[in-house]
């Protein structure tokens, strides 16, 4: 299918599996990006089965299992330190999904993804290019976009608009209601494995519930860096990437009447960090018009409550390529095969981020109540709670 192009908007994780995905199935495809490189930048990310089973089938295992960790457990404490339940991953989640759980470094991902588009012939990347409007029609789309060359205007068979939160496709499909502020902000770093206790270097997920803060920490790129993330009640909605911050800033939130002192020294060794507002999004009722749709966090925005916003991306990317490739004749009946098998799924997730976020954050009786169902349940049948996300399988051909 050379003859058939397909645009692109955006080159984050979702744009970039979808441009790889399409390239597989037979398609040219141009993909869009406003920023003028690409550069590795970011922080951890967990790809857990269903996501590394759709790299890895994409022909990406090799290029990512030099920079990846595979956490043998996920380990969640109370902010004071204690035990609440240890829930196996490592062969035991590889085992039970047929596929691994891995956390990575954004920037490797990213690197892995544009390497493979590099050598996919049909692929062409137009960095410093920002699409301001598409026209769907009846032969299919035409996208206009700008940069520092001028204007910029390409037919196409089709437009998958994987351009974030704030996405203008979104917005010209008529959904008007702008993403509004959760009341959080992520603070996001990285530090040396080496600054810090050995505890914290081990391959683990970390995850710390406090009142209305959470801390999250785990190894990236091959275990020589720790990913550190804590998510905090806020009142600062700045929208936008990131800003910088300090720890200054930071430790308040994290008292030392509530938090355990092991904590607080993580969160103390590294002086900078980046801040982000958290920002959410009702589940949209439709995400194609025409020859064109949504993907990724321009569909379904996901709060991190449950690491799955590239999780879900890199799925969209998958069926989407699946679904134009079973229909290249019949481009807006494929997209809206495309939406009907992701409206639930996606939606489905994010309603259960954003309650994940409110449990985490629970205080006083509501705190020891979720602790002492969590202990009860045990950490085999925790993670048998999300066999229906892990579980997922991309599109056979």
């Amino acid at each position: 299918m050379p003859d058939r192009t397909v645009i692109v908007a955006g080159a984050g994780i979702g744009g970039l599996t979808a441009s790889l995905a399409l390239a597989r199935k037979g398609f040219r495809v141009v993909t869009l990006e406003q920023a003028p490189r690409l550069e590795e930048t970011g922080a951890g990310i967990q790809l857990s089965p269903n996501a590394a089973r759709t790299l890895i089938a994409l022909g990406l295992g090799d290029r990512l299992r030099p920079h990846v960790v595979v956490p043998q457990e996920l380990r969640v404490f109370s902010s004071d330190g204690r035990d609440i339940v240890r829930t196996p991953l490592g062969d035991v989640a590889a085992e039970r999904y047929g596929a691994p759980f891995w956390v990575i470094h954004r920037g490797d991902l990213q690197a892995a993804l544009v390497s493979a588009v590099a050598q996919e012939l049909e692929v062409s990347l137009k960095l410093g290019m920002r699409m301001d409007d598409f026209v769907t029609h009846p032969n299919g789309v035409t996208v206009s976009a700008h940069g520092d060359n001028g204007y910029w205007d390409e037919h196409g068979d089709a437009l998958i608009a994987a351009d974030g939160l704030w996405s203008i496709a979104a917005e010209r499909m008529g959904h008007k209601d702008a993403p509004r502020f959760s009341g959080r902000s992520a603070w996001r770093t990285l530090v040396p494995a080496s600054s810090v206790a050995p505890e914290f270097r081990e391959p683990a997920i970390h995850l710390w519930l406090g009142h209305d803060t959470h801390l999250v920490h785990y190894p990236v790129k091959g275990g020589a860096v720790i990913n550190i993330v804590v998510i905090t009640t806020d009142a600062w909605n700045a929208p936008g990437w990131s800003k910088p911050a300090s720890r200054v800033e930071l430790l308040p939130h994290l008292p030392s009447e509530y938090w355990a002192a092991r904590a607080r020294a993580l969160v103390r060794e590294p002086e900078t960090w980046l801040k982000w507002a958290l920002y959410e999004r009702a589940p949209l009722p439709n995400w194609s018009r025409g020859a064109a749709a949504l993907l990724g966090d321009a569909a379904h925005p996901m709060l991190p409550f449950l690491a799955q916003g590239a999780a879900m991306a890199i799925e969209d990317a998958a069926v989407v390529a699946h679904c134009l490739a079973r229909k290249p004749d019949d481009m807006p009946g494929a997209l809206r095969t495309y939406v009907a098998a992701r409206r639930n799924r996606a939606g489905k997730v994010q309603q259960m981020a954003a309650k994940n976020g409110a449990r985490y954050h629970f205080g006083g009786a509501m705190a020891k109540l979720r602790n002492a169902a969590m202990r009860t349940m045990g950490g085999k049948r925790l993670l048998h709670h999300y066999d229906w996300i892990y579980s997922w399988q991309p599109p056979g051909k």
